[in-house]
């Protein structure tokens, strides 16, 4: 018995449509895919402070960033990983949202903190010293919080 045509049409648009949403193994393989992590920041005044991050782990991801976005959610962020620990320098541009912005040394410790980065400013805001990672969460919420420099950034658990 041959499968009815309108059975065959509606088995190709199932494919197609779940095709169209899982992430190919090449778009894996070039960054274009996002990954989110779990972070925790451990407070020296006790307690931690945990993130739902983006990893911007390619250079087309990590020179996208947070542009154009309207909102970030409270307790979420986005997480730049360098190879090599690097002096780096952000910007506001394009970006739309304050943000707090943290460099974070190789061990793990806060290096320091911009706070409430003015959207859409182009000032550069520099390491200072050689960073492995900067995370850059809504603005304020690391005073918030009471994140400090030499608090300790991890997976969280």
């Amino acid at each position: 018995m041959k499968p009815a045509p309108l059975i065959i049409t509606l088995m190709a648009v199932a494919v197609a449509a779940v095709l169209l949403v899982v992430p190919s193994a090449v778009e894996k393989r070039k960054g274009t895919v996002p990954r989110y992590e779990r972070i925790a920041i451990e407070l020296s005044r006790g307690g931690r402070a945990e993130f739902n991050v983006e990893v911007a782990e390619t250079r087309q991801q990590q020179e996208r960033g947070l542009m154009l976005r309207n909102s970030l959610p409270s307790g979420a962020g986005m997480l730049f990983v360098y190879e090599r620990p690097q002096s780096v320098a952000f910007w506001m541009k394009n970006t739309l949202i304050p943000l707090d912005i943290i460099f974070i040394r190789p061990d793990g410790t806060i290096a320091g903190i911009k706070q409430r980065a003015v959207p859409l400013d182009e000032t550069k805001m520099e390491s200072g010293e050689p960073v492995s990672a900067v995370l850059e969460i809504n603005g304020g919420e690391a005073e918030r919080l009471g994140i400090r420099p030499g608090d300790r950034v991890l997976r969280a658990k």
